[in-house]
């Protein structure tokens, strides 16, 4: 979930209303009003909808949503007449590029930040942490085109932002706190992604940092867009969402040509829809005429078709909608969820808690007061982290996604413990202790069945620990076992231990091995263990 803090200066001048009407509405269109404070308000959208991560887009929307201003927003994008190159060798290493020229920025405080925000935003909710997606945003009169998207080597030399001195890229990466943050995307390459300009001036050092030279102020009044990534449709996604939002503001977007292609095109798409499937869905009886009004109230452009279909044109900036019921879902939200009718449920029954459930929630409490924070790890991930990382052979029972849309998911996970030790390596630079614990579903040979797993990290972290708390667990849960040898190369010899209960392994504890410690970049011990949740007494048989 993003948390965008809507300034009510900034968000009445563009939406041409009063706070407290845009604030009893905003929850209506999808919203989660956080906190209230004098200047400003943090609201949470779903991360499906990273449009409305600016105040520009929320703007955009509520100007429909209140019926000030409905129907499709039209964007004229002109030929600025500047190009882009795009070297051929980075093509195994961030092949993509997205750009625009936007022209008559007027910055203020609200504005600079809310576009600020923005940007970090979509590299959350679009660029999954800048590895798939990075934006660079550049005082455009700072810098002399053509610009050039280029490898080039380690020891290159510039400014970062921020920063006074010049560093090369490889120094950028430790001295440098986004260097540091964001290395482990491009460490591993042999050259690394540069943006200059023709007099050779860095830009961007992508997905790492900006050049101090092409800093944006509150008097910059033009902008030079880059959007970089390793994948192309999200890359013109994130530009796009950035360029409509600009030109909300009152900026003018001018195209620039990428190795003969012309970016952005800001043109909606087009598909028809049925009336009556979505009268089924939503359960309201609408008419052509009626459905093409509430889904013009969402910002669509959208046309009677006859009588039972609808011709939508769907937003540039709309990357949510992938099926007719994205639309459908935007119908009912535009009728207005307080306007259904309450009606009773023809049948009726009497639920009880599942079993799973209540271990699950008996779990936490025990994990809770040892003094575990818990955490709520992905369930997809890779057979790096979960198998190579851990010493441990991979499985051939490992259910794989068949189209994986990184890396970095690509199996659905049969432990907890590595995801564990990877949440561990993202908060490496926090303070210490760190004890950490997750309970939930995994697969196993297609069968679905829970575990726990509990870290713990700190310079005197060792098998005591691991053993006293996993025994404390055991314990609590009514788990009668032994302690038996272990062989998990996951963890050092002579200081790990299998969990044994009537003669079957159902977990294991110890000390991290030095080698895992190393892959996951963790600097000090680690205690850890997992448990297999089938061996509680009352779990359910299946």
């Amino acid at each position: 979930m993003a948390i965008i803090s809507l300034s009510y200066k900034y968000l009445e001048r563009l939406i041409g209303t009063d706070r407290d009407t845009i604030l009893k509405r905003l929850p209506m269109i999808g919203s989660e009003v956080e906190r209230l404070e004098e200047d400003h308000a943090d609201v949470e959208f779903f991360p499906n909808r990273p449009d409305l991560f600016s105040v520009e887009g929320v703007a955009r929307a509520m100007r429909g949503f209140l019926d000030i201003e409905a129907g499709l927003p039209v964007y004229s994008v002109k030929p600025s007449g500047i190009s882009f190159t795009v070297d051929p060798n980075l093509k195994n290493i961030r092949p993509f590029l997205a750009s625009a020229v936007i022209r008559n920025v007027s910055f203020d405080d609200e504005s600079i930040l809310s576009v600020m925000a923005l940007q970090e935003a979509l590299h959350w909710a679009v660029g999954r942490g800048r590895s798939k997606v990075a934006i660079g945003i550049h005082d455009l009169d700072t810098i002399t085109a053509p610009f050039h998207y280029k490898a080039a080597l380690r020891s290159r030399k510039f400014v970062p932002l921020d920063f006074t001195k010049e560093l090369t890229l490889d120094e950028i990466l430790i001295e440098h706190p986004k260097g540091r943050d964001y290395a482990k995307i491009v460490k591993d390459f042999a050259f690394f992604p540069l943006i200059t300009d023709n007099e050779d001036n860095v830009c961007s050092f992508p997905p790492i940092i900006n050049g101090e030279r092409t800093r944006v102020t509150t008097g910059t009044k033009n902008i030079l867009l880059d959007v970089t990534g390793t994948d192309q449709r999200a890359v013109n996604v994130a530009a796009n969402i950035i360029c409509t939002a600009m030109a909300e503001a009152g900026a003018t977007i001018e195209s620039v040509e990428i190795n003969g292609d012309v970016i952005p095109n800001l043109n909606p798409s087009e598909r028809t829809v049925s009336v009556r499937e979505c009268t089924d869905l939503v359960g309201v009886d609408l008419s052509a005429p009626q459905m093409a009004g509430l889904l013009e109230k969402m910002r669509f452009g959208a046309q009677p078709v006859g009588t039972d279909e609808v011709r939508v044109q769907v937003p540039c900036y709309r990357a949510d909608i992938m099926h007719d019921w994205d639309l459908f879902e935007d119908v009912a939200i535009a009728y207005g969820y307080e306007n259904f009718s309450v009606e009773v449920p023809p049948t009726f029954s009497i639920g009880t808690e599942n079993p799973v459930n209540t271990i699950a929630a008996q779990v936490r409490m025990i994990l809770a007061g040892l003094g575990y924070l818990e955490m709520m790890p992905f369930t997809l991930t890779n057979e790096k982290v979960l198998c190579d990382y851990l010493n441990r052979p991979r499985c051939s029972s490992t259910l794989h996604l068949m189209h994986p849309i990184s890396e970095e998911y690509t199996v659905v996970r049969t432990e907890i413990l590595p995801l564990l030790l990877e949440m561990l390596q993202v908060n490496r630079h926090r303070e210490l202790p760190q004890r950490l614990f997750a309970t939930g579903d995994v697969l196993s040979d297609l069968k679905t069945n829970q575990r726990l797993a509990a870290v713990s990290t700190h310079t005197v972290a060792d098998f005591s620990e691991a053993y006293a708390n996993a025994d404390a667990v055991l314990r609590e849960l009514g788990i009668t076992y032994v302690a038996e040898v272990s062989d998990d190369e996951a963890f050092i010899e002579g200081r790990r231990a299998d969990i044994v209960v009537d003669g079957k392994k159902v977990g294991v504890c110890g000390e991290i091995h030095p080698a895992v410690l190393i892959a996951f970049e963790l600097e000090q011990p680690v205690a850890a263990f997992e448990l297999d949740l089938r061996a509680v007494p009352g779990y359910p048989s299946r």
